[in-house]
């Protein structure tokens, strides 16, 4: 989906209210305030989930605040533009990942996900699960993590969103505009290619 890749000038919602970054109120038929509402309904149904991907991505919860109000802020500033699209999550959700492209390469950065998944999740099975060799555990699972992130683009946000965030199918398929028929199909796609580029059985690649 192409955006526009322009960083429009900032505006933000305070509560129900729009304002301009002056602070000054704008509109006062009322029609900002209302568009102001349905952006506040958009966002706060998407934000947490935002901000947990981007932390994927940029590696610190401060960097990924950054990138969500950058997103936030492109948004609200084109709202009306935004709301006739035909997919409003799809749209959103190229936006921030242009904002997390652009964090990257401002800072001069790769992505961070095999720092921050991949550890997490592996300490959550040490944790949770006797080992015999855990060191092993853990290199196999900063391997999956660094296989994901060679992944093509459309299979990378799938099993992210999948099976890093535990995003459910439905809603995978709603932020990229995709069936989930497809989104099933990319996890099968994703899956061999993990399961070829690791050198294991397929069976292991399962969930």
């Amino acid at each position: 989906m192409h955006v526009d890749p322009e960083r429009p000038v900032v505006r933000v919602s305070q509560g129900a209210q729009d304002v301009d970054d002056r602070g000054d109120p704008v509109s006062p038929d009322g029609t900002d305030h209302r568009l102001a509402l349905t952006f506040d309904a958009f966002d706060a149904r998407h934000h947490t989930l935002w901000l947990r991907y981007a932390h994927t991505q940029v590696g610190s919860r401060a960097a990924a605040e950054t990138v969500v109000d950058a997103t936030c802020a492109r948004l609200l500033e084109h709202w009306p533009h935004v709301l006739t699209q035909e997919s409003v999550a799809r749209y959103a959700w190229a936006l921030l990942k242009e904002e997390v492209a652009w964090w990257l390469d401002d800072h001069d950065r790769e992505s961070a996900l095999v720092d921050t998944a991949a550890f997490h999740a592996a300490v959550r099975k040490l944790l949770n699960h006797e080992q015999r060799d855990q060191f092993d555990l853990l290199q196999r699972e900063i391997g999956l993590y660094r296989a994901i992130a060679r992944l093509p683009e459309r299979q990378y946000d799938v099993v992210v969103l999948r099976h890093v965030l535990q995003v459910p199918d439905e809603e995978v398929a709603e932020y990229m505009g995709i069936e989930v028929a497809t989104v099933r199909s990319h996890v099968r796609h994703a899956r061999r290619r993990l399961a070829k580029d690791l050198d294991v059985r397929e069976t292991e690649a399962e969930e």
